[in-house]
């Protein structure tokens, strides 16, 4: 991997983690594209850049990292038992989904759910919840259980967490935030797992790839949750619903 490889994984990284689009499914087609095979040395890389958007996540939101917030973070880490317990159970099931072909489809299942959402479900009177503090335990259970469908590659953990969140009642905004706080739990959980597991390849990477990577990564990833906020205040969700459609069926065209 040459650092040029890493800059522009970083940035994709760091761009598409926080927001509905699926940042999986967009590394697999940028590796594709770039000729990098997913050897353990890149699966090094990739738990670099992933750790990066954790710290985005931290310095982001470094006022709700404190003991007057246990509440939150109780709800939090209630959304996170789903997804970690049937991740862990089914890991090697899911690995052998991975493929261009459920990637592509199911970018478009989900911008279509996120157009249906968007038309049919979403009123402003119903969306109770504008702020994260004030999401209950059952709305963050069933956030919870929406997130387990982003073990489908190419669904998106953000886009499954904010479906699931609007359909019960949070705002765009609050449902995004919730998301970002949910990505803290998911993201440590797999960045450790990994590190456990991949430890050995760190001794043959290069150390100048794998600094670039994660620096660009956490400045992008930290850029893009500012940025994607302030765009909610004007926008929906349409745009990422379509953005799905049109890049899974490119994907179906040109790797069919």
């Amino acid at each position: 991997m040459t650092i040029f490889d890493s800059i522009l994984l970083g940035i994709i990284e760091g761009f598409t983690e926080f927001l509905p689009i699926s940042s999986t499914g967009h590394l697999i087609v940028a590796s594709e594209f770039l000729g990098i095979d997913q050897t353990a040395v890149t699966k090094a890389y990739q738990v670099i850049i992933q750790f990066a958007a954790i710290f985005a996540v931290i310095f982001n939101y470094k006022d709700k990292f404190t003991i007057k917030h246990i509440n939150l973070w109780t709800k939090v880490f209630l959304a996170f038992i789903p997804i970690g317990v049937v991740g862990f159970i089914f890991s090697s099931q899911i690995k052998e989904l991975f493929s261009i072909t459920i990637v592509a489809t199911m970018f478009i299942v989900g911008g279509i759910i996120f157009l249906i959402v968007e038309k049919f479900f979403i009123h402003e009177e119903k969306q109770t919840v504008t702020d994260v503090e004030n999401v209950t335990i059952k709305q963050s259970l069933v956030i919870g259980f929406a997130q387990i469908f982003a073990l489908i590659p190419g669904t998106s953990r953000a886009g499954s967490t904010i479906i699931g969140a609007l359909l019960v009642g949070l705002s765009r905004k609050a449902s995004a935030e919730f998301s970002f706080l949910l990505a803290f739990p998911v993201m440590s959980a797999v960045t450790a797992y990994d590190l456990l597991k991949h430890y050995k390849e760190f001794s043959d990477a290069n150390l100048v790839t794998l600094a670039v990577g994660f620096v660009v990564s956490f400045i992008v990833a930290y850029l893009t949750i500012k940025l994607f906020l302030k765009f909610l205040e004007s926008f929906t969700f349409v745009a990422f619903g379509v953005y799905r459609i049109i890049f899974g069926v490119i994907l179906l065209i040109v790797f069919n």
